[in-house]
């Protein structure tokens, strides 16, 4: 549990560091402006930190944040690989400097949350199925 707590939230600070919503304004940089656009990147680590967490706390909702990790990190390797392919073709990096400048180090960390999230349901599920078959059926465990 923690360890899928901390990689969320090491997410949700990477991605403030790079996409933080509040940006100084071109023109005037004294100006400090809010941009949506940026936020949205922001939206889904915010997700991750609160709701799969907070899901993953009970056997009762575990398959919901188990199902919420999935399209978050399905999502974010969508948004992030463009997002690498888009750089590259606006900037013309030299395909040398793919991999280093890619996003797929974060692709890396968003695929261990959701791993360390699908031990945690593995184990959610394989610890209600031993108490059925001993017939220690939990009042919380509905079927």
């Amino acid at each position: 549990m923690t360890a899928l707590f901390l990689l969320a939230v090491s997410g949700l600070l990477l991605h403030y560091r790079i996409h933080g919503f509040m940006v100084h304004d071109k023109i005037n940089p004294e100006i400090v402006r809010f941009d949506s656009t940026r936020f949205l990147s922001f939206i889904f680590p915010v997700i991750d930190v609160v709701a799969v967490t907070a899901f993953f706390t009970s056997r009762k909702t575990c398959v919901y944040g188990y199902l919420l990790n999935g399209v978050i990190v399905i999502y974010g390797t969508v948004f992030m690989a463009h997002y690498s392919i888009a750089e590259f073709a606006a900037k013309a990096v030299p395909a040398g400097e793919w991999f280093l400048k890619s996003t797929l180090p974060d692709i890396g960390i968003a695929w261990g949350d959701f791993f360390v999230g699908k031990a945690l349901y593995d184990l959610h599920m394989r610890t209600r199925v031993e108490n059925n078959q001993k017939g220690e059926l939990n009042i919380n465990d509905h079927r």
